[in-house]
């Protein structure tokens, strides 16, 4: 079946250089989190009303994204895992950055090499092109670097199952496996899972800065409408780095 072919998901042949960025929510508002392809449908995308914007308000006292870099002395890690290795956890201090190669999840019996997702032009994320594989938010930290790293995927495509369509099945405790480049297999253990209308996305509560290495996992939930081709809601597993081999 054919993709769609606004994607660009080819992963690089080399690993990139790293580079200092803006930090995790500079990269929120940038990306606008919307899987508006979740369902795999070659289609439109929903109206803009409809989309989660990066950039939306925040819950109400919790401050909106200001795409600044943490003050000096804060202990957030920019968004590409630069300072990774000084965030600590029960999985030990946070590695160095290296691109995931691969995500297994044992309770969902999915393991799917992974798609380098980057930003679309108009800001979204990019999905990814082949609905049996996840993808990896590029611009974001890697899996095990300090920060929240971002894996979304689709939940069916064109009616058919695709790599995430289990994923709201999840529990606390799961465990979730990256292989990354530098060999190493990292292991996150889930502490919740939680789906979201798409018009309430917590973009401060995925994106925000963290003292450890975490996963973030993203799907479509909530309601179909087949003649939008388009669902209404966000799963979203958070995990938390717990060992690493």
């Amino acid at each position: 079946m054919k993709p769609a072919p606004a994607l660009h998901t080819t992963a690089p042949s080399t690993p990139r250089r790293h580079r200092r960025t803006a930090g995790p929510l500079a990269a929120a508002a940038l990306a606008a989190l919307l899987l508006a392809g979740c369902g795999g449908q070659n289609a439109a995308k929903p109206p803009a009303s409809e989309q989660l914007q990066g950039g939306a308000p925040a819950a109400a006292g919790a401050p909106a994204p200001t795409g600044k870099a943490p003050a000096a002395g804060d202990p957030a890690s920019p968004a590409d895992g630069s300072q990774s290795g000084t965030g600590t956890g029960a999985g030990g201090p946070a590695l160095a950055r290296s691109e995931p190669q691969k995500i297994t999840i044992p309770s969902l019996n999915v393991s799917s090499s992974l798609e380098t997702l980057r930003q679309n032009p108009d800001g979204t994320m990019q999905t990814p092109k082949d609905p049996a594989l996840a993808g990896w938010y590029e611009p974001g930290p890697t899996p095990g670097s300090q920060g929240p790293a971002v894996i979304a995927g689709h939940v069916t495509w064109n009616g058919a199952s695709a790599v995430f369509e289990k994923l709201k099945t999840m529990k606390g405790g799961d465990t979730i496996k990256v292989t990354r480049r530098d060999g190493k297999t990292v292991t996150f253990t889930v502490e919740r899972v939680t789906e979201y209308p798409k018009a309430e996305f917590p973009t401060l509560e995925v994106y925000k800065n963290l003292d450890h290495a975490g996963l973030r996992l993203v799907t479509c939930g909530g309601s179909f409408d087949p003649k939008k081709h388009y669902y209404d809601s966000n799963v979203v597993v958070f995990a938390r780095m717990t060992g690493a081999a």
